[in-house]
């Protein structure tokens, strides 16, 4: 179950791009994620202009701004910052933003906090998704336990296994073909979970220095 944004201006967007980034099957590094979630004022944001720009072109804002995403920009610190400063720590810079996509499992933005089901989802978002992994310029897929989840219930991600292969500080879910889909923390995490999301980033950036 989820509440769709009220935001007519941020459903038009994501109707036409619902990815953020490159596209997913054009990036070699595929982040994906639940659902995308904006404070239901986002509108009369001083960063709305920001977030618009961003969705009409995420590769392009990110080599004119500096930052991957408007929510670390100044001025901005509502919900969702922490999430990309996780990211940030990664390294990724703007001459590699054409190699990054993220990819929400539903296909929509979303205000409050969702409990999404398999009804939710629509099967030819899933399908695009799945064709990225599988098909597209992705060579690391990352996914949290909640989409992974979520994923193994839609049964539309049969190469999907229940039980992570061992592999260090990022299990591996799957492998073939030399493409990875790694099991991670979600990027929201802090506290006593900081220390393995800090591994993980560094694990995460050697893979981009090995990708060069």
């Amino acid at each position: 179950m989820y509440v769709s944004h009220p935001s007519p201006q941020l459903q038009t967007l994501f109707s036409h791009h619902p990815f953020q980034g490159a596209a997913p099957e054009a990036a070699d590094f595929l982040f994906v994620g639940l659902d995308a979630n904006y404070a239901p004022d986002i509108e009369r944001s001083p960063i709305f202009d920001s977030v618009v720009e961003y969705h009409r072109d995420g590769v392009a804002f990110w080599r004119q701004h500096g930052v991957h995403h408007p929510f670390l920009l100044p001025g901005y610190g509502g919900d969702g910052r922490r999430y990309h400063q996780n990211f940030s720590r990664i390294g990724f810079g703007p001459e590699q933003a054409h190699r990054v996509s993220f990819i929400e499992l539903l296909h929509v933005p979303t205000v409050g906090r969702s409990q999404l089901t398999v009804d939710d989802l629509n099967p030819a978002h899933l399908e695009r998704i799945n064709r990225a992994i599988l098909d597209g310029q992705a060579r690391h897929t990352f996914l949290s336990a909640g989409v992974v989840r979520l994923m193994q219930a839609s049964g539309r991600f049969p190469w999907l296994t229940l039980r992570p292969k061992p592999a260090g500080t990022l299990p591996v879910l799957h492998f073939r073909n030399g493409r990875s889909v790694y099991l991670h923390l979600h990027f929201s995490n802090y506290g006593k979970f900081q220390a393995q999301m800090n591994a993980e980033a560094r694990v995460i950036a050697s893979l981009l220095i090995s990708a060069v």
